[in-house]
């Protein structure tokens, strides 16, 4: 399923489509990191930000 761009906000700000280029772009550099570093972590540990932004922290860049 698309998603649909009308309807941003709530879960959709607590996720991370790695598979959407501008999330990809804006959630690396919000993180402070690679396209490819943001989708390894996201195979890691799953889509949600918080456990992502967690991962990312505890590993050195």
């Amino acid at each position: 399923m698309a998603d649909d761009k009308s309807k941003a906000g709530g879960q959709d700000r607590t996720r991370i489509n790695v598979n959407e280029d501008y999330e990809l772009r804006d959630w690396a550099k919000k993180l402070n990191v690679s396209p490819d570093r943001l989708k390894a972590a996201v195979k890691e540990v799953g889509t949600a930000a918080k456990d992502v932004e967690k991962h990312l922290s505890a590993k050195p860049r």
